[in-house]
């Protein structure tokens, strides 16, 4: 059996993101920067190509992929630390994408639309008012039952013309749907990461194909 070329990117991860936090600086991460290539940068692009192919059997496309460059955009931040202190994936079918992120005390797997643009958010609420609101919200509180879970809405409100007692005021005050599937390290690398984040993107996938075609 050949081995995994995954099972120690979280570990690798973790140990340079560590390493990171204390000195977070650009003359650290230069000095660095072979360490980041090889053991977080190439695996990390090699799981983006191996992903795709499973999504694209399961949702019909190709999904375009992308890994978060380092670099902090501090030009409007306070913090002026440049790197940032994560490794995070995307897996793009628009309108969805499937998320992978590893933190130095996290490992989260997601699904959904991170944010709204201002006719998505016409289109979600329109949606949430009709007939499949009632879709949605089954498929949300299925994945919650499954261990999904889901920030909270980033409205205190029911939006103006829905009354506050719609019976899915919840999800009208939301900007975005995106739900995650949290794990600790050896529950994701004990049966391989590959399956784990399929596994994932599987059970999200009741929500992503009734959010691409609402």
């Amino acid at each position: 059996m050949s081995p995994d070329p995954f099972a120690t990117l979280i570990s690798d991860s973790r140990a340079f993101l560590s390493s990171l936090a204390d000195n977070n600086t650009k003359d650290w991460f230069t000095a660095h920067k072979l360490t980041y290539a090889t053991q977080l940068k190439a695996p990390s692009l090699a799981l983006l190509d191996t992903v795709a192919a499973s999504l694209k059997k399961q949702t019909g496309q190709v999904p375009s992929t992308k890994l978060f460059r380092p670099h902090r955009d501090v030009r409007f931040s306070k913090d002026k630390t440049p790197y940032h202190l994560h490794l995070h994936m995307l897996w793009s079918t628009p309108p969805v994408g499937y998320f992978f992120g590893i933190g130095r005390d996290y490992l989260s797997v997601g699904g959904g639309i991170m944010g709204f643009d201002k006719d998505q958010l016409t289109s979600w609420r329109a949606t949430i008012d009709g007939s499949k609101g009632a879709q949605i919200a089954n498929a949300i509180a299925d994945l919650q039952t499954q261990g999904a879970r889901m920030d909270a809405a980033e409205l205190k409100r029911v939006p103006a013309p829905y009354d506050k007692d719609h019976p899915h005021a919840a999800l009208l005050k939301r900007k975005s749907c995106t739900l995650w599937f949290d794990f600790d390290e050896s529950e994701i690398t004990k049966g391989g990461l590959v399956p784990q984040l399929e596994t994932a993107f599987q059970k999200l996938h009741s929500l992503t194909q009734l959010l691409a075609t609402r």
